[in-house]
């Protein structure tokens, strides 16, 4: 049949020829296109790929974590230095650091995506050089579940496994589901004060994942700046005067003095409740699967959740 057609467009006069043979591959292309694969990341860039992604390099460990989570964790050929969880990751080769990853080494893995999350500028900043080498790279902000969920179907976009996305999506939001079940209905929501370090106490903000933490779990951030992470004056902290207060310890708050054994937190009805809680900074104030995990912990801490 193909060679009917190929004798058929032979016999047409030239000029006429040209110009159908023109169209033909114009067509094609527009077909190859197509066929390809494109996301929008959360910056307006325009992610496309010829086929899904198979060597994969993400630079913040919330990537690792859910391609894990999505049973992908083969495609993932490298970390970063700070990157220790799950646990297999720790055998790939490290690459540098989020901020400041190596990109000779990274082109060296030949990956066919690198995946970053948005924080300060050197975030974007440490793409450049990866795109200008013709990489695929994609960059997120998540700072709520939703923005969570859209970024994991996206992942499962460029992976070419949207059904792995959509099962884990609905995997988390069962458990979310079951948080609101089991809590206590209250008219009134207990406040939570999240410290992200101390001394020269910072807080999460409205702006960040521990916020929507907080409201899955049926309480309040008592911080209302829309920052991320927010800077406290202790007076500040002794005026909003939260009833829970929540601590992590991680990388950003390596050694933190207990909020009991601050002598000028005692008059904060938090303390003075011994309504603490010290939480772990990679499950809370990562984006990742972990943080419904923050959110059982939490809503159990308030509520008293757990199934007798």
């Amino acid at each position: 049949m193909f060679t009917r057609h190929l004798l058929r467009l032979l016999s047409i006069p030239g000029s006429m020829f040209r110009r159908f043979f023109f169209l033909l591959l114009i067509i094609s292309l527009a077909g190859s296109a197509q066929a390809g694969i494109s996301i929008t990341d959360d910056f307006g860039n325009e992610v496309v790929l010829q086929r899904p992604a198979k060597r994969i390099v993400a630079l913040y460990g919330s990537f690792n974590e859910i391609l894990y989570a999505m049973d992908l964790g083969d495609r993932l050929v490298a970390r970063t230095a700070a990157d220790h969880y799950p646990e297999q990751i720790t055998a790939l080769p490290s690459i540098g650091t989020h901020m400041r990853p190596n990109p000779e080494l990274i082109v060296a893995l030949q990956p066919d995506l690198v995946l970053q999350m948005a924080g300060r500028s050197q975030a974007a900043t440490s793409l450049e050089p990866l795109r200008t080498r013709g990489i695929p790279c994609a960059m997120f902000k998540v700072a709520s579940f939703d923005e969570m969920f859209s970024m994991i179907r996206r992942l499962g976009v460029l992976t070419g496994e949207p059904g792995a996305a959509d099962k884990l999506i609905a995997s988390m939001n069962a458990r979310l589901d079951k948080v609101l079940h089991n809590r206590a209905v209250s008219d009134s929501l207990p406040s939570v004060f999240f410290e992200i370090r101390y001394p020269n106490l910072l807080a999460a903000g409205q702006g960040s994942i521990v916020n929507d933490i907080i409201r899955h779990a049926g309480g309040v951030n008592c911080v209302t700046n829309n920052k991320k992470i927010v800077r406290m004056g202790e007076e500040e902290l002794m005026r909003i005067n939260p009833q829970n207060y929540v601590y992590q310890t991680g990388r950003m708050n390596p050694s933190p003095v207990k909020p009991d054994e601050r002598s000028h937190f005692k008059l904060i009805d938090a303390v003075r409740s011994k309504r603490i809680l010290k939480v772990d900074e990679s499950v809370f104030s990562r984006p990742g699967p972990r943080n419904v995990e923050a959110v059982e912990i939490l809503a159990d801490f308030l509520f008293n959740t757990k199934e007798k």
